[in-house]
């Protein structure tokens, strides 16, 4: 008889997301006449731009044609695509890449778990807490933790605590571990970590052997010009981490799917011989396996974000996000609402009401003033008591919905 994959099932419950989908779902089916305003799920609403639908169209007809026409492409992306990303976003903040270190994929979700593909299960990974669900959802998957804990710890992760008392940002764990993963500017907290916090890491990193798994996919929505884009802009960083990007958020790809991954060839990791190994090699042969790239008009629309037209209309965008940030946490917090986030990323990180639970918020927020957010707890044991909004709304009904929050919580 077929065997299952256990570790599955070590999984304590649904995925954050859908089980939301499900709360909602049995909500407006009890209430059709409820308008339902969705701040949960980091989905962007607003169209692509011009200059990027410009250049789909033109590819997708490029592909109508023999002279134009193609089929299988390069498993790691084109060189026309990653050579516009090296040079306009890459080398404007001082950091030298090469052509073979980037590799454009589907997206960052996907990357952050298949990247375990090339990693023993013997390393010890730590995570933060909150964090993005797929971090730790993964590494239970593949089998590299025991069972949860009733905190909801998984034996096996070190996890690090991210609290209104550390700024959501923690400090490198006392312990050796192999792989750390940091998301910033970060979601949930819409947190953001410094030049020398960064800095910490990396030493941390080299110090210990240890491989960096650095999610920027939010890096487009910083404001402030002293935190750094890329974990690249730290020296030593090239030796010791992994920066995953994503053209979802800041170019609304979210149902078009394109990011990238960058390894350089300097981060290297042990064999159980001891042989050094680049892991730049393995990923590509763990892509030109299991991967058969993106399609030619999507990355034809990825590279025209970058053009000057491309570029400008999506900063617009971005903007219109940011705003609609500021009504959320300004609104929030006039109402005595205490929010964290909202300033360098889309995310809006709020301690619930009341000393309510994530879940009894979600539910409150959900039948009494037809808003849909996210529970903090989803993201960890450490979000309990807190509650994610996100921008990526229309601007109307991000107003509507922080009326609505007032008139119920205000003071």
């Amino acid at each position: 008889m077929a065997r299952i994959n256990d570790n599955y099932l070590k999984l304590k419950a649904g995925y954050l997301f859908p089980e939301i989908g499900r709360r909602v779902r049995e909500f407006t089916s009890a209430n059709p006449a409820a308008r339902v305003i969705r701040l949960g799920i980091g989905d962007v609403t607003r169209p692509l731009v011009p200059a990027v639908l410009k250049a789909f169209h033109a590819a997708v007809d490029d592909l109508g044609g023999t002279e134009n026409f193609h089929g299988y492409g390069p498993e790691q992306g084109y060189d026309w695509l990653i050579d516009t990303i090296i040079e306009k976003s890459y080398k404007p903040l001082g950091v030298e890449l090469k052509t073979s270190e980037i590799f454009i994929s589907d997206g960052s979700k996907c990357d952050c778990a298949n990247i375990l593909d090339i990693f023993d299960l013997s390393n010890k990974v730590a995570i933060c807490d909150p964090v993005y669900p797929v971090y730790n959802d993964t590494n239970v998957m593949v089998g590299r933790t025991g069972e949860a804990n009733d905190k909801g710890y998984y034996e096996g992760i070190v996890y690090m605590p991210c609290t209104a008392e550390n700024n959501f940002t923690p400090a490198p764990p006392a312990e050796k571990v192999d792989i750390i993963y940091l998301c910033y500017p970060n979601n949930p907290t819409g947190a953001v970590a410094t030049r020398d916090e960064l800095k910490q890491w990396v030493d941390y990193a080299l110090k210990n052997d240890a491989v960096i798994f650095f999610d920027a996919a939010y890096e487009a929505f910083i404001t402030d010009p002293s935190i750094p884009h890329s974990i690249y802009e730290i020296e030593g960083a090239e030796k010791c981490a992994v920066e995953f990007r994503s053209f979802s958020k800041t170019a609304g790809f979210t149902g078009v799917r394109c990011a990238l991954t960058v390894v350089p060839e300097g981060v290297t990791a042990k064999t159980a011989k001891g042989e050094t190994v680049a892991l730049n090699k393995l990923w590509n042969r763990r892509q030109s396996t299991k991967f058969n790239g993106v399609s030619y008009p999507v990355q034809k629309a990825a590279q025209a974000v970058y053009s000057d037209e491309g570029w400008e209309q999506v900063r617009e965008v971005i903007d219109y996000y940011m705003q609609n940030a500021r009504i959320i946490r300004e609104g929030l917090t006039a109402a005595g609402i205490k929010c964290y986030g909202g300033v360098n990323a889309p995310y809006i990180w709020l301690e619930t009401p009341e000393g309510m639970s994530s879940w009894d918020f979600f539910d409150k927020l959900l039948q009494e003033c037809n808003v849909v957010g996210t529970p903090g707890s989803g993201f960890g044991p450490s979000g309990e008591g807190y509650f994610r909004l996100s921008a990526f709304g229309e601007r109307e009904n991000v107003e509507e919905a922080v009326r609505r929050i007032r008139e119920k919580w205000g003071k």
